[in-house]
């Protein structure tokens, strides 16, 4: 993992971040990979429910909601 990574899920509403890496594996791993969550990929925080899970992320110019399990298994970059 980069040393200045965090993990998506502490990025705020309206953060810009470049993923760098994810810790997670199996059909989770492929499910997110498939919906664009790559090495690189741009993602912007659009919306954090009441109670901070789900997430409501934005990559490729797609809606993507994640709970806070996943979300803290991807590791990004503030863009």
């Amino acid at each position: 993992m980069i040393e200045d990574a965090l993990s998506l899920y502490q990025c705020e509403t309206g953060d810009n971040a470049v993923i760098e890496s994810m810790s997670i594996q199996g059909v989770m791993r492929r499910r997110l990979l498939d919906l664009g969550f790559v090495k690189g990929a741009q993602i912007e925080v659009l919306r954090k429910s009441p109670l901070g899970d789900p997430v409501a992320y934005l990559v490729n110019n797609t809606t993507i909601a994640l709970r806070k399990e996943e979300s803290n298994h991807i590791f990004v970059r503030k863009a």
